[in-house]
């Protein structure tokens, strides 16, 4: 039977500890302590000299969590934003240049765990539904001896429950829901855990969960002004019309060769189909909230698939970890672009160049279909000495292969021939390329008690990176004399293209390094001073003007405590990050995402939660304070002075983008939560009641400051979330309510514009441009139930 707990520790913290590796021990198993693996071995979270946060099993369910949006509402350090589902992108602590996700850009600052295998892709986080997970862990700050490239800024680690071989149980958990303005959705989800033998066990998990709509494509029309020609939505006009569904499953074995072996291959796959936008449009065309006005579909198809390995044993008095991985990952999307050929149009005439063969005049409506798929190969072996001796030690070698091939069509329908890019239908761009993202590195740590009281560690990574981007990216030589087709160099490469007119490779070899002390004042206090790097690795810029981008780094300054006072638990941290070589992405001429180290940055922040727990009563909250800013001007040609006033001498203009002391676009100077629950008895079953707020403060929508003028600030906005429920032996019943105030709290904006003249917000000029804002889910009631067997 599954447990069932109302402990709310360490701020959001675990309710249930995950199954204890083989390699691993702990002494303390009472329902107060909660075990964590972000130092790759099993400790209770209070004797972890890091920055966490656990949410478990229980409280998963509880907080109506079902994705990792939601999940953050309740990590103080953690900010998500997302233009729709499957294209997160997460940040820690401020670390946040604005980023844009392009396919050919920076890697995340966040690295992305589930169990043991790094899930991280270049466009986003996957997008997992979160049931019969044991926990989810976010370590904040630089994670980078053992975790490596891309945990830069932080870490979330998704663990899985592993199969037990104890007993055979299961469970099945139903809901059904209404969102606000919007379609009714639900989620049908359930798991058996099968004992094969005293030393066997299997884990299957299966899930299906729809989310209802909640924006209206609403009619609309446009005339081309270069043409004449009219174009019309009416046959795309639809109530509700962003709907998801999501459905997947996971199989887990368990084996125990010995008392010193096991054996865990684990196959996870999911499939999520989401339809129409995820945004409410700034403009005119909209007489009010939640409505949009699109003139091509849009859609996204995500399938993913995961198969992993672990084997722990002993070596004599030594654990030994051997685990790999392979990932497959494909999405298909369709977007509309036609408000940026509308705008270009009536700025630029941009649609008298569109005939088809017979000389006539096409309609200049342009839209996207997205093909990318990514293959993800890892493996890592460590040890680690006996956890109870003075001096201890971990490390490891590690490697991993990340490959994404892209590609996207831009088109416009019955263009001419001379006008299409070679091989294709109708597109007048073509992407077509080939990323592969290598890392290797050997990492270790070493840890030593000077006293009963005093532990002092050192650790490092040793890493190299190897990345490289080949392909073809552009227009047809017929349309443009300068660039695509027109600046290949050679055959295609990459199947598929015309040719190839990209080609680049960059890679280093660096070292990363760690510091801690760690002092026990009681068994039930812990102060620590850490001084910590991470790293993310350079990349490549498509522009053949411009050089490799180098890595960016970060050197963190903390000081942190852990607390127990009987029923009181209070944890924190004060800190100081230093961001050097900030990797800047923007968008360049031709539209071309260009990414230069160009910038330094310093965060100054305080993080802490706060639990009490007495009885059927729990009350808890935490939040953060990030003062994050740039140190240096930023100018749009970077030099070593950051003098935005020096021209580079090749007929390019300098210019001042952002002035030193700008805050860091994205996140919010302070981020909180509260939460109180309380159970009670009733007639024999368990009752309960629960109430949670998340605030999130005023944030930029751009590092640069004429962008962010042009989008404006993110305002500040409030959740509630309430819930009433009963349980009594393997029944359970919940009445919930999220966001009960149905607040439109902005996430990301985006804008679809000529650059020039992108600074009419309300969209009634020819020439201004079209906003578009991704929002909270509106209010949604639901009732859930679920029995154990």
């Amino acid at each position: 039977m599954r447990a069932i707990t109302a402990s709310l520790l360490a701020g959001t913290a675990m309710t249930v500890a995950a199954p204890v590796a083989a390699q691993d021990s702990v002494d303390d198993e009472s329902d107060n302590v909660i075990i964590v693996t972000a130092q790759k071995r099993s400790q209770n979270l209070q004797d972890v000299p890091i920055a966490i946060t656990a949410i478990g099993t229980e409280k998963l369910d509880e907080l109506q969590i079902n994705e990792l949006r939601d999940i953050a509402k309740f990590l103080p350090s953690v900010t998500v934003q997302t233009a729709g589902p499957g294209f997160s992108q997460v940040y820690f602590r401020g670390v946040s240049s604005g980023e844009n996700a392009n396919h050919s850009a920076s890697l995340p600052t966040v690295g992305i765990y589930l169990d043991e295998m790094p899930i991280t892709t270049i466009q986003g986080a996957l997008d997992i539904h979160s049931y019969d997970l044991a926990r989810v862990e976010a370590l904040a700050g630089p994670q980078g001896t053992l975790y490596g490239a891309s945990s830069m800024a932080g870490t979330i680690k998704m663990v899985s429950n592993a199969p037990d071989y104890k007993d055979s149980y299961g469970a099945m958990d139903f809901e059904l829901n209404s969102v606000n303005r919007g379609d009714f959705g639900g989620v049908l989800e359930g798991f058996y855990n099968a004992k094969l033998s005293d030393r066997a066990a299997l884990r299957v998990v299966a899930w299906y969960r729809r989310d209802g709509g909640f924006i209206d494509n609403i009619p609309g029309s446009r005339t081309y002004a270069s043409s004449g020609i009219t174009q019309s939505n009416a046959d795309l006009v639809e109530d509700d019309y962003n709907d998801v569904d999501t459905y997947g499953a996971r199989v887990a074995l368990g084996i125990e060769l010995n008392d010193s072996w096991t054996l865990r291959p684990t196959i996870m796959g999911q499939v999520q189909n989401a339809d129409g936008s995820f945004a409410q449009e700034r403009s005119s065309a909209v007489t009010r909230s939640l409505q949009t006005v699109q003139y091509n579909p849009e859609s996204s198809r995500d399938k993913w698939f995961q198969a992993a390995l672990t084997i722990e044993g002993k070596i004599g008095s030594w654990d030994l970890v051997a685990t790999g991985g392979h990932l497959w990952r494909r999405t298909d999307t369709e977007s509309d672009y036609s408000d940026y050929a509308y705008f270009y149009d009536a700025l630029a005439g941009y649609g008298a160049y569109f005939t088809d063969n017979n000389g006539n005049l096409v309609n200049p409506n342009q839209f996207i279909q997205g093909n990318d798929r990514y293959r993800r190969v890892f493996g890592e072996l460590r040890v680690s000495s006996p956890q109870d001796a003075p001096l201890r030690f971990i490390g490891g070698v590690f490697a991993q292969r990340q490959y994404h091939r892209i590609t996207q069509n831009y088109i416009i329908e019955d263009i001419a021939d001379s006008i299409t890019v070679t091989g294709t239908e109708s597109n007048i761009w073509l992407t077509r390329q080939e990323r592969v993202d290598r890392d290797y590195a050997a990492f270790g740590e070493l840890s030593f008690d000077v006293t009963e009281q005093l532990t002092l560690t050192g650790g490092a990574r040793l890493y190299n990176y190897k990345n490289s981007l080949v392909g073809f990216f552009g227009f047809s030589d017929g349309y443009s004399s300068r660039t695509g087709e027109a600046a290949c160099f050679g055959p295609a490469v990459v199947s598929d293209s015309p040719c190839t007119n990209l080609d680049k490779t960059t890679s280093d070899t660096d070292a990363i390094y760690k510091l801690n002390a760690t002092y026990k004042i009681t068994p039930d206090v812990l102060v620590y001073a850490t001084w910590s790097q991470g790293f993310r690795p350079g990349g490549v810029n498509r522009r053949g003007t411009l050089p490799p981008y180098l890595p960016d780094t970060l050197d963190n300054y903390e000081l942190g405590w852990k607390t127990s006072f009987g029923d009181v638990t209070f944890n924190g941290a004060v800190f100081q990050e230093d961001w050097n070589d900030i990797q800047l992405s923007f968008l360049g001429a031709n539209g071309l995402t260009e990414i230069r180290n160009a910038g330094v940055a310093r965060i100054r922040g305080i993080e802490a939660d706060f639990t009490y727990r007495a009885g059927g009563l729990t009350l808890s909250a935490s939040g953060s304070y990030n003062d994050a800013t740039i140190r240096r001007d930023f100018c749009r040609i970077a030099n070593p002075t950051f003098d935005c006033t020096l021209n580079p001498g090749d007929g390019r203009v300098n210019a001042l983008l952002a002035p030193a002391g700008t805050q860091l676009p994205v996140t919010a100077k302070f981020k909180g939560n509260a939460i109180a629950r309380y159970e009670f008895p009733v007639g024999g079953w368990d009752g309960h009641v629960q109430g949670a707020a998340s605030y999130i403060g005023r944030r930029r929508s751009d590092l640069r400051t004429a962008e962010n003028a042009i989008k404006g600030d993110f305002d500040p906005y409030t959740t509630v979330d309430l819930s009433l429920g009963m349980r009594k032996d393997s029944l359970r019943f919940e009445l919930f309510v999220t966001n009960l105030f149905d607040v439109r709290g902005v996430i990301n904006s985006g804008v679809q514009c000529v650059e020039t003249v992108c600074g009419d917000p309300t969209g009634i000029s020819n020439t201004g441009g079209a906003f578009y804002d991704f929002i909270t889910r509106p209010r949604i009631i639901g009732l859930k139930a679920g029995f154990d067997f």
